[in-house]
């Protein structure tokens, strides 16, 4: 069995991919997590024997050295971050101490034979950007909040340790993943449970910000063709659907969908933080699925029906 190590592997997305992986009976994985926003109901089974999960910090080397040492790892998905809007704008310099992560990770990949590190990157590198779609190589980056200024030093330092030191690499873009396991923090499932206990929707500004919703099924099976097939090796790749919806529309598809009688309360708009539109070129990602991605409408029955059961 290859090894893998998940960083941040109690959180939706790494939690997600784990749970995959161990469908296949060819990985034996370790989730590790210092549960600062992972949810321990997350995790996969833990009777299952090729499957283990610690608690343990990436940002404290110590703590990841001995995790690394113990099992030689074949690959590592180096997930784990501080996420959230409201929670990363709050916490600037909580967020900046994730680039000690990054660095320990690749260091201690480097030095325990690692074949090839994934990187959850994000749409917030491109910032407010200039370009539609946003390409990977032609949309210039414009970080300036510390999660994206974060995740743009992250590729810096992956690119980099390539150069000097033949670490093979892939970088994710992600652009909104959603899916049942998503916790309230984020805008699809946070609408969702309003709707369904009929409370009041809040919209920050007037709603008409765009954001392109992929679920997380769609998500996983781009990554694992990218494990197994050797696929964005030193390359980059956004992952998300091209087809925007406005946050205003959201919520009324939602309240729909639902038949809640919740009403939809427009806040001051935020003054950082949240960008007018997102919109990736997923032309790479549609070529590695090889199929069309789950439609908005389904999706998001699919995270009712998971939230109500």
């Amino acid at each position: 069995m290859k090894k893998v190590l998940i960083t941040g592997g109690a959180g939706f997305v790494p939690s997600s991919l784990a749970d995959a992986l161990l469908k296949t009976d060819k990985y034996f994985v370790v989730a590790i997590d210092n549960l600062l926003t992972g949810k321990l109901t997350n995790l996969a089974d833990s009777n299952i024997e090729n499957y283990k999960f610690i608690k343990c910090d990436a940002n404290h080397y110590r703590e990841l050295s001995a995790v690394m040492l113990s099992f030689q790892f074949d690959y590592v998905f180096h997930y784990a971050a501080v996420v959230g809007v409201k929670r990363t704008l709050e916490n600037p310099i909580m967020v900046l101490e994730d680039i000690e992560g990054i660095k320990n990770v690749l260091s201690l990949s480097k030095n325990t034979g690692v074949k090839r590190v994934f990187f959850s990157s994000s749409s917030e590198v491109y910032g407010e950007p200039v370009e539609f779609p946003q390409n990977e190589f032609t949309t210039p980056l414009n970080s300036k909040l510390p999660y994206a200024i974060v995740k743009n030093i992250g590729e810096a330092f992956f690119k980099s340790y390539q150069k000097e030191h033949g670490l093979d690499y892939t970088l994710f873009r992600f652009f909104n993943t959603y899916g049942p396991k998503q916790s309230a923090d984020f805008v699809m499932s946070k609408f969702i449970r309003k709707a369904l206990n009929n409370e009041d929707i809040t919209i920050y500004g007037d709603g008409s910000q765009t954001r392109t919703f992929c679920y997380i099924d769609d998500n996983i099976s781009a990554t694992i063709k990218c494990l197994e097939t050797d696929l964005i090796v030193n390359d980059v790749i956004n992952l998300g659907s091209n087809v925007e919806t406005s946050v205003l529309e959201l919520a009324k598809m939602i309240i729909s969908k639902t038949n809640s009688t919740s009403n939809i309360i427009h806040l001051p708009a935020l003054e950082e933080g949240d960008m007018t539109r997102r919109q990736p070129d997923n032309s790479k990602m549609l070529a590695i699925i090889g199929s069309p991605l789950m439609s908005l409408e389904i999706g998001m029955q699919k995270v009712i029906d998971s939230i109500r059961n």
